[in-house]
C-alpha cells in the first residue's frame, strides 16, 4: 500500500469514527432543549428551502390570550436550518395543549420579518398546518395535545 493509500485509509477510519461518535442532533435526530420531563414534543419542518441560516420555534401554552403575542411564549429556541426536513424537539412542562409558530430565518434576522401589510417575508409555519385567510389562525386551529412520552408535530412551510 502506498503512502498516499495509506494516509486515505487513516482518514477514511477517523472520519467513520468520528461519525459514530457524532451527537445525535448532527445525525439529523434533535436534541430536546428546556428542562427534561417525562413529556417531549418532536417537531418535524417539513418544505424547507436550504440549509442557510437557522430555524425559530416558539411554543405557547393553552391561552387564547397570549397565542402569538409578545411575551405569550413558553419557550423560544433555534437551530440550524436542515434542507429539506429540520428537526427540532422541547421538552414540556407536562401533558397538555400546546401551539407551536416556526420560520426559517435563512438570513439570520434573529426576528420574524414583515412587510408592506404586515405580510411575511420569511417561510414560516403553525403546528396543524391550519389554512390561513387574511392573517394567523386561531390557537384553536393550531393546538397539539401532548401526553405523557413523546408526541410529535408536523409543520409544513408556507412561503411569502
Amino acid at each position: 500500500m502506498t503512502f498516499a493509500a495509506t494516509k486515505r485509509a487513516a482518514a477514511l477510519a477517523g472520519l467513520l469514527a468520528g461519525l459514530a461518535l457524532t451527537p445525535a442532533a448532527a445525525r439529523g435526530q434533535a436534541t430536546c432543549v428546556g428542562e427534561p420531563s417525562g413529556v417531549k414534543l418532536k417537531v418535524v419542518i417539513e418544505s424547507v428551502r436550504s440549509d442557510a441560516g437557522i430555524m425559530t420555534a416558539t411554543l405557547y401554552g393553552d391561552d387564547p390570550k397570549k397565542f402569538l403575542k409578545r411575551d405569550g411564549e413558553l419557550k423560544v429556541w433555534r437551530v440550524p436550518a436542515r434542507s429539506p426536513v429540520t428537526d427540532m424537539c422541547v421538552w414540556l412542562p407536562g401533558p397538555g395543549t400546546y401551539a407551536m409558530a416556526v420560520y426559517h430565518d435563512a438570513k439570520l434576522a434573529h426576528r420574524f420579518t414583515q412587510g408592506p401589510f404586515g405580510m411575511p417575508t420569511q417561510d414560516y409555519g403553525f403546528s396543524r398546518n391550519p389554512r390561513l385567510f387574511l392573517g394567523p389562525p386561531s390557537l384553536n386551529a393550531a393546538k397539539v395535545v401532548a401526553g405523557e412520552g413523546e408526541t410529535t408535530t408536523q409543520i409544513r412551510l408556507k412561503y411569502p
